[in-house]
């Protein structure tokens, strides 16, 4: 049995094992599962990966997509220069010692999404939190040559905006804002970013990556300022088939 998963903590908002559950009953792959491994600590990952020999990947949520780093045998270029790890392949030698890859796959499932839905007034991008998914984020709009500013609640240099400094006059001029926050995610779904709504307009895209609900409070603001808005679940369905790829390439 080809063995693949989710590690993170807690995994009660997971989207993945279902989708591959689904994915490999459609596409009839058989000899294949995919199950969630919630670990309480990071450290966990060394051991799950010599105890179960069967396992060859495993998708990485939050908070482990910069902890992960320093357990990898080795890591693509890519993610090495995001800095955040999000897909593990895991091979095996003859006398079954194993070595762990990362890889970052949320760049890739960001970035289609936003590029279809960009306009020649989307020229500047605020990204709210800090986190490891924020990583990709700025990875790809410095790809599009796309001028961000990130905005957390506990800024960590002057270059980083606070939520009490953002106004209706900054709103305006940042035409993208992306939350990579968890604000909004099931089951705390009556919580948002602490943003000036009223400055959105119909030129603003917003975009979350939190996926369930579908439509986060964020976004149901932002419709009701007419704004172009992306939830999370493209971003994660082309993830999770970059993943697949990557599990099933030669390398």
């Amino acid at each position: 049995m080809r063995k693949f998963g989710l590690i993170g903590f807690p995994l009660g908002h997971s989207f993945s094992k279902g989708y591959f559950r689904e994915k490999f009953e459609k596409e009839n792959i058989s000899g294949c599962q995919y199950d969630n491994y919630p670990l309480e600590s990071i450290h966990g990952l060394t051991a799950l990966c010599a105890e179960d020999r069967e396992l060859e990947g495993l998708n990485v949520t939050i908070p482990y997509k910069q902890q992960v780093i320093p357990f990898l045998h080795s890591i693509d270029e890519e993610a090495r220069a995001i800095g955040a790890v999000n897909c593990l392949k895991i091979t095996r030698d003859p006398g079954n010692a194993h070595r762990i890859k990362g890889f970052n796959t949320d760049c890739y499932g960001f970035e289609t999404p936003l590029k279809n839905a960009l306009k020649e007034y989307h020229t500047k991008a605020l990204i709210l939190g800090t986190g490891g998914a924020s990583k990709a984020v700025e990875h790809v709009l410095k790809k599009l040559e796309i001028p961000f500013t990130y905005v957390s609640r506990k800024p960590a240099n002057e270059h980083i905006l606070s939520y009490q400094k953002l106004n209706e006059e900054i709103i305006s001029e940042f035409k993208i804002i992306v939350n990579t926050s968890p604000l909004g995610m099931y089951p705390d779904i009556g919580s948002c970013p602490d943003i000036p709504y009223s400055g959105i307009t119909s030129h603003h895209i917003l975009y979350d990556l939190v996926y369930n609900p579908e439509l986060t409070l964020f976004l149901k603001l932002g419709k009701e300022k007419k704004a172009t808005t992306i939830n999370g679940l493209p971003m994660l369905y082309l993830q999770a088939e970059r993943s697949w790829e990557i599990w099933n390439q030669d390398q």
